[in-house]
């Protein structure tokens, strides 16, 4: 059993916070907020105070501190499987996280916890617009934006949606009545023992803690089918093409998987119907088929969505919503005219330009294959020059292979240091079908020049690494605007 203990039980404890990144200098204002006064330790401080007050080194004193402690509020970048939370928790000292405090002592009727490898962040800006659209006072917070228990974030919203990484599903000792689930794939496996399923329990263990009710799911995924049985009471599956809003599993166990991993026709544990889903009722997933597509097409559009997958995720919202008792997500045309104005996520499949009839699409934010796959399939009546590669983690990219099989239109790929060379041996070597061709390039400035020449005069340049940014760039963000700068000088190409 996890610790349930929220941020009003610090009181009168000595209380230590360990890390101090940027949640982790957020925990540092909750706990003064409180009239806590913590010690505050971290692996590689780089610096030796945090607002006047001192941040040990852990192996120089800091650990030992630490132990002293009644509560340790740790930074969710800290792995609960690394030796000091482990030697912390075999003293019995209760090692939590900051998300996890705070909705120990929330309004849970009025949270929507959103996770998943991939999406996760559209889906909850998604979220946060519409209500605000709706006239709902909205915070959307956790692994996007502000922390929601940092005072900074204020207090008062009807609504809080609060974007859940597999990190931070680790600290939660209860779940919302509803939770959001836009895709799984293993990913930050070093962080989870380098264990894929290690990652899946982890990651989902946020649909399934005390208070759990239902969680609104990618229905379109065979891993999560498969994973039935780690997801809360009910599930409400919602599909990119089948025309509804998804289907209800009010059966509970897990659903039986085939051996090519699929869960069904339907993939459901028992038949579709209604399934109740909220506080004391409160909201419905609604009845198979009950939203024709389109009908969804229709109200999506104006959030100017590109791809299959986040047309799902624009759906899962809807189903959210419902659940949480907004009858405005029952009203298409509300639905329309809020949805109107969304500015999309910076380098998360976005249009940053055109130069004659070649668009451009910034995705840099994809770190492994699956999202690749999903930005690729959202061009497929398009020709795509396909820019991957990035920080080596040890991906195994014969997946991208078997997902360009599909492709009916020439695709090129193009890849970039520091692991191009690898996923270029993969994906040759797996086979990636008659119409995708495979080249190595020294840099991201001259693959967007060499894709831009591919594709004229029509097709798309699109940067979905399926890498990390690290070593080359900053973040993600500095990626993206390095493609953005190619994208100019393309204009004098």
């Amino acid at each position: 059993m996890r610790p349930t203990i929220s941020w009003s039980d610090l009181r009168g404890r000595a209380v230590g916070i360990y890390g101090l990144g940027r949640e982790g200098e957020a925990n540092l204002r909750a706990c003064l907020a409180r009239g806590v006064d913590p010690v505050l330790v971290d692996d590689a401080p780089g610096r030796t105070h945090v607002d006047g007050r001192p941040l040990l080194a852990t192996a120089a004193g800091g650990f030992d501190a630490l132990t002293r402690c009644d509560v340790v509020v740790k930074t969710p970048g800290i792995s609960r499987y690394g030796e000091t939370v482990r030697a912390l928790q075999r003293r019995g000292i209760p090692v939590v996280g900051g998300v996890g405090l705070w909705l120990a002592e929330a309004d849970r009727s009025k949270v929507l916890c959103v996770t998943g490898t991939k999406g996760k962040s559209t889906t909850s800006a998604i979220a946060g617009h519409l209500l605000t659209r709706l006239g709902y006072r909205c915070l959307v917070a956790g692994n996007i934006g502000l922390p929601p228990h940092d005072p900074q974030a204020g207090s008062g919203y009807d609504f809080w949606i609060v974007e859940i990484s597999s990190y931070q599903a680790t600290d939660l000792a209860c779940s919302p009545p509803v939770v959001a689930l836009t895709s799984l794939h293993p990913d930050h496996l070093p962080w989870h023992r380098d264990d894929p399923e290690t990652y899946y329990r982890d990651k989902l263990s946020a649909c399934s803690q005390p208070g759990a009710e239902l969680t609104v799911a990618n229905g379109d995924s065979d891993l999560i089918r498969a994973h039935r049985h780690l997801l809360g009471p009910k599930v409400h599956w919602v599909h990119a093409d089948d025309g509804t809003t998804g289907s209800a599993d009010i059966a509970g166990p897990a659903v039986p998987v085939g051996p090519a991993g699929f869960a069904g026709p339907l993939g459901t544990a028992g038949p579709p119907g209604p399934g109740t889903a909220g506080p004391a009722g409160a909201g419905t997933a609604g009845p198979a088929g009950a939203d024709a597509a389109g009908d969804a097409g229709d109200w999506t559009r104006p959030l100017g969505l590109l791809g299959r997958h986040n047309r799902r995720n624009a759906v899962i919202v809807r189903a959210c919503l419902r659940a949480l008792g907004v009858p405005e997500a029952d009203d298409d045309d509300a639905l329309r005219a809020a949805a109107a104005g969304f500015a999309g996520l910076d380098s998360r499949l976005k249009m940053i330009g055109s130069v004659g009839g070649v668009s451009f699409v910034d995705d840099s934010l994809s770190t492994n294959v699956l999202p690749t796959l999903a930005a690729v399939d959202a061009f497929d009546d398009r020709r795509v020059a396909l820019i991957v590669g990035g920080y080596s983690r040890g991906i195994d990219y014969r997946p991208l292979a078997v997902g360009l099989r599909g492709r009916t239109l020439d695709t090129f790929v193009l890849t970039v240091p520091d692991n191009g060379p690898d996923i270029r041996r993969q994906v040759t070597q797996t086979g990636a079908g008659p119409h995708v061709t495979v080249v190595d390039t020294p840099d991201l400035a001259t693959a967007v020049v060499e894709g831009y020449r591919w594709a004229k005069p029509d097709g798309v340049v699109l940067l979905s690494p399926a890498a990390a940014s690290f070593g080359r760039f900053r973040d993600y963000r500095d990626r993206g605007a390095a493609f953005a700068r190619a994208m100019h000088n393309c204009h004098t190409t």
